[in-house]
């Protein structure tokens, strides 16, 4: 895996080995962030189960202001940390959080801070996504500013509603085996 943009462009991502992980590939993520184009610079992005953190780290790669990676397992967030260290990531820009996603959502929610710009959600295409998602919508104030938008990746054969409590889809995007489903406020 390799950053595709921005001033870490080119520079190599440990990952690990097996398949235990799905990694966004190049490819999506080039999109995805030839969508994002316009609103990276400055951004506030959570990177929810994060993985070897490729999403996040294009992100700081490309101008986002600060990344906030969040993985259950301790070796991902080791191998986030590694990789953040061998790209020279000062920590003001970063947070690696050990937990679920709902264990930190939750957690968020009571002691609130800012909101994010972006969240990204691409969890193992077995989980509950719809549970993580209302969360997400139910707690908007706390968890996403006001033109903050949330992007799940999923896989193709398991489509997403059009609407999470407050969340909307705007927009879907297919490529390959996988999904991008953009949500925002309604």
């Amino acid at each position: 895996m390799r950053i595709i943009a921005g001033k870490f462009r080119g520079r190599r991502l440990k990952s690990p080995a097996g398949a235990q992980t799905r990694p966004t590939s190049d490819r999506l993520r080039e999109t995805l962030f030839n969508i994002l184009t316009l609103r990276i610079e400055g951004a506030r992005l959570l990177d929810l189960c994060a993985g070897t953190g490729a999403v996040g780290i294009e992100a700081l790669s490309r101008g986002a202001r600060h990344v906030t990676f969040v993985d259950q397992s301790r070796k991902m967030c080791g191998l986030i940390e590694t990789n953040l260290e061998a790209l020279e990531v000062a920590p003001d820009y970063v947070e690696v959080a050990t937990m679920s996603a709902l264990d930190f959502l939750r957690r968020r929610v009571k002691k609130p801070e800012r909101g994010f710009d972006i969240i990204f959600f691409d969890p193992p295409y077995a989980t509950d996504y719809e549970t993580v998602l209302n969360v997400i919508g139910e707690q908007l104030p706390h968890l996403l500013n006001d033109e903050g938008i949330v992007i799940v990746e999923h896989h193709k054969k398991r489509p997403l509603p059009a609407e999470f409590s407050a969340l909307a889809r705007f927009r879907e995007l297919k490529q390959g085996d996988s999904m991008l489903s953009f949500y925002q406020l309604r």
